[in-house]
Formats: structure tokens, sequence, C-alpha cells
């Protein structure tokens, strides 16, 4: 009773005293905590942990742990919408296809991409650039890669227009369109 009566004391009416939570019953030698989001409950708990005499194995450590429920969160704030992501696939790179005999000069350059950790995509089609272009835009897919006939090409920010050449080993996305993110509306 004195935590219950500490943590109010100190943020009055946030803790009580709920002796229905049974968690860790193997591993929690203490206190268990289990938090809820004001106006949110039904969420359940969305950060929980507690006290453990023996945190480190043979030396009898005391320690405290807990844990977020970030899916619980993110779930909440995106079906809510208090929040949204700013794309909905992780590929910052949509890369054309000229036509389906040249797909495996698409399908390296997405390659060299990936191995240097750039999400990408190769175009499911080899229609005319533009409709290549529209795809990724629905995508919200930031870039387009054109292979070029050295085995590189030209990249297009198709946000802006701006198209430049570019090297697979080499270009790298602006880091805010390096992953998908999540944005206030």
């Amino acid at each position: 009773m004195a935590l219950v009566e500490g943590v109010n004391a100190a943020v009055p009416g946030t803790a009580v005293a709920d002796l229905r939570i049974a968690r860790g019953l193997d591993y929690y030698t203490g206190s268990v905590y289990e938090t809820f989001l004001q106006g949110h409950e039904d969420l359940g708990s969305i950060c929980s942990g507690g006290r453990y005499d023996s945190l480190v194995a043979g030396g009898g450590f005391p320690g405290v742990g807990m844990s977020i429920g970030v899916s619980r969160l993110l779930s909440r704030m995106l079906g809510a919408g208090l929040a949204r992501a700013n794309r909905g696939v992780p590929s910052a790179v949509l890369v054309a296809v000229i036509d389906e005999d040249s797909r495996a000069q698409s399908a390296t350059i997405a390659d060299r991409l990936r191995a240097r950790g750039i999400a990408c995509e190769v175009s499911p089609t080899a229609a005319k650039f533009g409709k290549q272009i529209q795809f990724a835009d629905r995508r919200a897919i930031p870039f387009v890669w054109f292979p070029g006939a050295d085995g590189d090409g030209e990249v297009k920010d198709i946000r802006s227009g701006d198209q430049a050449p570019a090297d697979a080993d080499a270009w790298v996305p602006p880091a805010e369109d390096a992953r998908p993110g999540i944005v206030r509306p």
C-alpha cells in the first residue's frame, strides 16, 4: 500500500492497487505494474512490468523491468486518425522495367540497392514510364529508377520531378525518405 500512496502523493489519482493482476509468477518477485491509457482503457495494459529480486543470474542483483506495447499504441493512433503512415509500403524506390526482355537488368539494380539496405521493388509491368510513375505515386514510393544502358541509369524524385544520373552502388535516398514513418495528420 505504501507504493500506491507514494505514487499518488507524487501524481495524485494515478495509481490503484488491483490484487487481481497476476503476471509472470515464475520471475516477478515484488510489485507488478500495469499501465492504462486514460480514455483508451479498452486497449488493455500499454505498459507493464515488475520487480525481480534476482535479475542477474548468480549475483542476486535486484532490478525492475518493463515493456511498452508499441503495437497497441500504434494501432490505436492509426485507427483513430491520430497519426498516419507517410507511405503505405516500405519501398523508397520503384525500379522501372523498360521491357520484359530487360526485366533482369531491373532486378539486378534492385538487388544492388537492397544489398545496401535501400528498400525497393521492381515494377510489376513493363508499361510506359508514365504508368510506372503513376504506380509508384499511388503507393507513395518517392523515387523511380530508370535503368540505363550502362547498368545504372537515372533516378527521379516523382514529387519534385528532379531527375539525375545515379549509380546503384552509391546513390542513397534522403534520410527522411529512406524508411516509412508515422506522421500527425
